[in-house]
């Protein structure tokens, strides 16, 4: 299974990469609509996610930077997890601009490239919390798919909030 798993993950990569190569440092900020989610920068020059613990109505259209940042975080807890370290809290979770958001993805995209180089089939069987908790009952293999298929939605809004922004530059 492993073999099926690196594939697939492969795949969502490369979808992810086609879309992050293609990035301005303009196109990170880009506000699509007036309810958004973005990220900001403090007046220590941190940049910090805008965020809600429940799900607001309706949802906010994320920015691209907003997107960049939600996957360091659950790409930094979900190593953080594999690794057996505790996972970094929401807040300790910059975002780091524009270029170096980017740079810190393909990072992490490696990291998680060689963990499943390391992996076994029978690793695969062991259990796993995130993202649903202690007692989910899922295995490393749950983790995993999830993990891909985060990849390959976050790969698809980013494309397509930048097609968007791309034609609305156009008028």
């Amino acid at each position: 299974m492993i073999a099926q798993l690196r594939r697939q993950f492969e795949l969502a990569w490369a979808l992810a990469d086609l879309h992050l190569s293609a990035l301005t440092d303009e196109d990170h900020l880009w506000e699509p609509g007036r309810l958004v989610w973005t990220v900001h920068e403090d007046a220590s020059g941190q940049w910090r996610p805008d965020f809600a613990d429940v799900e607001p109505d309706p949802i906010p259209v994320p920015t691209i930077g907003w997107l960049t940042w939600h996957m360091i975080f659950w790409w930094s807890t979900a190593l953080a997890h594999i690794d057996g370290r505790p996972p970094p809290a929401l807040s300790e979770v910059d975002w780091p601009g524009p270029t170096a958001a980017v740079q810190r993805i393909r990072v992490l995209s490696a990291r998680w490239s060689g963990l499943l180089d390391s992996l076994t089939d029978t690793d695969l069987l062991g259990p796993a919390t995130f993202p649903w908790g202690q007692d989910a009952g899922r295995s490393l293999a749950d983790m995993v798919l999830w993990l891909n298929v985060e990849l390959t939605k976050n790969a698809a809004e980013i494309g397509q909030l930048r097609m968007l922004r791309a034609v609305s530059s156009t008028h």
